[in-house]
């Protein structure tokens, strides 16, 4: 006999695709922020920017960055994989289950370019 359609199964996984997409934000945002925190620093010192010191903050901010954007990455493939393991009973006609993973990679790609972004920038500030 087989199982009544029970839509809260994919809700329930949608609900963890989402806090994970939350997480990734946080990383992201965390990672931004130290990066830029040595220019605060040096603006709140009203001295000039000194190259060494922001290269750690740097470094530790994209890497947070790419953190986040894995963790993105990650769990929209992990969400995937769940989707397809459900009965096709237990997903609501008409609804669009692919969305939330959708919005992950976009989130992940926004990650990865804003890390690329702020390695090229320093690599351009840097004194030749």
């Amino acid at each position: 006999m087989p199982s009544p359609p029970d839509p809260r199964v994919l809700f329930a996984g949608e609900r963890t695709l989402l806090a994970w997409q939350r997480s990734s934000l946080a990383l992201m945002a965390f990672g931004f922020v130290i990066e830029r925190f040595s220019l605060f620093l040096s603006a709140l010192r009203h001295e000039p920017e000194n190259p060494a010191h922001h290269l750690f903050s740097l470094l530790v901010g994209v890497a947070l960055i790419l953190l986040g954007a894995g963790v993105a990455l990650a769990s929209s493939i992990s969400y995937r994989r769940f989707v397809k393991t459900l009965p096709r009973q237990d997903v609501t006609s008409g609804y669009l289950v692919g969305l939330g993973g959708l919005i992950n990679v976009v989130i992940a790609v926004a990650g990865t370019a804003l890390a690329v972004f702020l390695l090229v920038g320093a690599l351009d500030a840097t004194p030749s």
